[in-house]
């Protein structure tokens, strides 16, 4: 008999909808999920399925911008690979039991290559994790996604608000993020040495 899961609280993952009425899954699982094509982007929590409505226009264009000049910068100098939103990320060797995410962009560096099964999961936390909210999403639930994140070990997050025209910068350590504006700069730091991206370019 398939042991099915009541909700547990919200704080599991607030910045999504857990589904009701469902098994708990481990990241196999997950992977051979079909999600029946119904508009909703999923991810896998402690086991639990949760749900986020699709991106919208606005949110699509931001992420294709940002996907397309980080991987054109990335690629012509060999520093790593970047992964579009449909990537699932497999958080199990970072402590994270039967946890995937799917940042709207990621990327690792060149030298995690080797771990990568063409066939699995990425067996890590992205180096860097980009997330654009939706207008259902609000900062204290992104903020306990970038918690998520950074226990894993990601090291950069942007959290990109479309309508508010801002950015969330995440570091490890920090508390509260700095927010860019629209005249502010995103840095890739030394995740992504050398890449700027205006932030105003993103909402063009």
């Amino acid at each position: 008999m398939t042991t099915m899961h009541k909700s547990p609280p919200q704080l599991l993952a607030p910045w999504a909808e857990i589904v009701p009425e469902t098994p708990r899954m481990t990241i196999t699982d997950f992977l051979d999920y079909s999600d029946g094509k119904d508009g909703y982007r999923y991810e896998l929590v402690d086991g639990i399925l949760v749900r986020m409505v699709g991106s919208r226009p606005r949110a699509n264009n931001v992420t294709m911008r940002l996907l397309v000049a980080l991987s054109t910068y990335v690629t012509a100098r060999g520093l790593g690979q970047v992964t579009p939103p449909d990537a699932v990320y497999d958080f199990e060797n970072t402590g994270q039991k039967d946890t995937g995410l799917l940042p709207d962009v990621g990327f690792y560096r060149a030298e995690r290559e080797p771990l990568v099964d063409p066939d699995e999961a990425y067996p890590f936390a992205p180096d860097l994790a980009v997330e654009v909210a939706s207008p259902t999403q609000y900062r204290p639930g992104m903020k306990a996604k970038t918690a998520r994140y950074l226990a894993g070990g990601t090291s950069l997050i942007w959290v990109v608000w479309p309508k508010r025209r801002q950015v969330d910068v995440w570091r490890p350590g920090a508390v509260e993020p700095t927010t860019l504006g629209s005249g502010g700069t995103l840095d890739g730091e030394d995740i992504v040495p050398g890449f700027t991206y205006p932030v105003a370019d993103l909402f063009v």
